[in-house]
């Protein structure tokens, strides 16, 4: 049984920040949307590229009334190493993400396959949710590649917004 469907509320989300503060979805207060998205970690170049994009694109997201946050397991000197050694500065990086935790989002978990990926780490996965904390959209990945596109989703943001668009794939 998925643990994620449309117009059902999201499942708890709370992680430490390489801003040095807690973030926890619950607090979230965003004019349209939250957009999570859940990043392998600093071993993953398919990270380093989108996360790169995401940051190039982010003042077009907040335009949107979108707010944005990106998560991984690894912890804290990762992140605050992501932050420094990839160009995500307008990012809000999430660190310490629970493999339990992750699965309560849907997300698939890898094996570490060498001494450069951790012992285990989870899929990417991107969620839309909605002010009132319910899923709007979500995107589950196997693999690090077939990501969606930051351009994409801020159309279909557009076209969302402009038509009141139900979230769809609750049945």
């Amino acid at each position: 049984m998925k643990n994620i469907l449309p117009r059902k509320e999201a499942p708890q989300l709370r992680v430490q920040t390489a801003k040095g503060v807690e973030w926890n979805l619950k607090d979230e207060n965003p004019e349209n949307f939250t957009m999570i998205v859940f990043y392998r970690g600093i071993h993953c170049p398919v990270c380093k590229k989108y996360l790169t994009e995401l940051n190039s694109k982010i003042s077009e997201f907040q335009e949107r009334g979108v707010n944005v946050i990106c998560i991984s397991a690894n912890n804290e000197e990762l992140a605050n190493k992501t932050v420094e050694s990839w160009d995500v500065d307008q990012l809000n990086i999430g660190y310490g993400l629970l493999t339990e935790d992750a699965r309560k989002w849907d997300l698939y978990i890898s094996e570490g396959l060498n001494d450069k990926e951790p012992e285990a780490f989870f899929e990417p996965g991107l969620f839309l949710i909605k002010p009132d904390k319910t899923v709007y959209a979500a995107s589950i990945q196997s693999m690090p590649f077939a990501r969606p596109d930051f351009g994409d989703i801020l159309k279909a943001i557009d076209f969302v917004l402009d038509k009141n668009y139900p979230a769809r794939g609750e049945a």
